[in-house]
């Protein structure tokens, strides 16, 4: 099982910074992923530096496989509370859940997190813990086991008290008004990812926001428990010549999405299985060399320039419409991303007219999963040939 998550915000109206702030990490030897979402007091820079504090002490203690209650308990006790007003300067709602279902959630101050399975909200029993500082302040702590195609949604009191005190919500758009919204979605789409529902779900708010402006910072994160979606990506020709009848038939066994990154990989694939490799016209933008088609072969691109290119998409988060962009969405359409690299050197990448920021195939390779991994949460496979 995957877990999919992504979270999508939006800034309080005419503020420059977010007072929410959602950090996660993925670590895919222990099949596990951690994620904390965190509401800062306010809005503007002084919400965004207390969310991202109690976010970072948060997932760091949790990466240390700390007790998540105590962690929890440790952070609550430890935030202040604003003399003024009487309450936290800072919420959050933490998950740590394993692919096999087995999760831990803890929330404190944000409002209750959202449980989908079989389009039924489920009410899940939890532990309350009161701190042993403030009498105001307590915790909720849930362990549950998720199942393939259940939904968790966490938010920010952003989006549950959007348009409050107005005629159609007087008390805000409230909890169950946003299930309504999700069951609607989920009746139209039940297999939408996490990054199209958590948007969706922001879009919906801002509409129902008098004159469309969000008097509050606003975040949902969407986590949708799945099959997981694979992709392998052939680059380079193999070490040994005699050995690309072997990875022509294991790139063409491959269960799931493929793709060819290299023309002198696509020509070994076109020869060994015999799959005419042909020109296409439609896609030529700016200085990259466009796609070719390959019957059975979701995508196939020239190798190093379109690979260095979508490593500069990956970490700018800015595609543009070429081959690299394309490159990057069937990546980031994919879940588990594999990875078989030749490790033939070819010698025109050391052509010195060609551009100095062009990398070896395998350490651009390398920067990709990387990047992958750390920004995109996606789980990647390398193996060098």
């Amino acid at each position: 099982m995957f877990i999919d998550i992504d979270c999508s915000q939006k800034k309080k109206y005419n503020q420059n910074a977010y007072g929410d702030n959602f950090i996660s990490e993925r670590f895919p030897a222990m099949n596990r992923l951690v994620a904390v979402l965190s509401d800062g007091l306010g809005s503007g820079i002084k919400a965004n530096i207390l969310a991202c504090m109690t976010s970072t002490m948060l997932l760091k203690f949790l990466k240390e496989n700390a007790d998540i209650e105590q962690s929890c308990e440790i952070i609550m006790n430890s935030l202040p509370v604003c003399k003024v007003r009487g309450i936290s300067y800072s919420t959050f709602s933490a998950i740590d859940c394993y692919d096999d279902g087995k999760t831990t959630i803890v929330e404190e101050g944000n409002p209750d997190f959202i449980w989908i399975r079989d389009g039924e909200v489920l009410k899940p029993e939890c532990q309350i813990i009161n701190s042993k500082n403030f009498k105001n302040r307590k915790m909720r702590v849930y362990d549950i086991k998720l199942k393939k195609n259940d939904r968790i949604i966490f938010c920010s009191d952003g989006a549950t008290q959007v348009a409050l005190g107005t005629k159609a919500y007087p008390l805000g758009l409230e909890r169950s008004g946003l299930i309504k919204i999700i069951l609607s979605k989920l009746k139209q789409d039940m297999d939408i990812s996490s990054s199209d529902l958590s948007s969706y779900l922001i879009k919906q708010i801002e509409l129902i926001a008098p004159d469309r402006k969000l008097l509050d910072d606003t975040s949902i994160v969407s986590i949708y428990c799945r099959d997981p979606r694979e992709a392998l990506i052939f680059t380079g020709p193999p070490y040994h010549i005699e050995k690309d009848n072997y990875y022509a038939n294991t790139f063409n066994s491959f269960k799931g999405k493929k793709a060819i990154s290299g023309g002198t990989t696509a020509n070994i694939i076109s020869r060994e299985l015999n799959i005419p490799v042909k020109t296409d016209l439609s896609l030529n933008v700016g200085n990259l060399p466009g796609i070719y088609r390959m019957d059975g072969i979701d995508l196939v691109t020239e190798g190093i320039l379109t690979l260095t290119k979508t490593a500069e998409y990956l970490e700018d988060g800015k595609p543009k419409d070429d081959a690299a962009g394309k490159l990057m969405k069937f990546m980031l359409d994919s879940d588990c991303i594999n990875f078989l690299v030749g490790a033939q050197v070819n010698q025109a990448h050391y052509d010195p007219n060609l551009p100095i920021e062009i990398e070896i195939r395998k350490n651009v390779v390398k920067k990709i999963a990387r990047l992958l991994e750390d920004n995109y949460l996606k789980k990647v496979k390398v193996q060098f040939i």
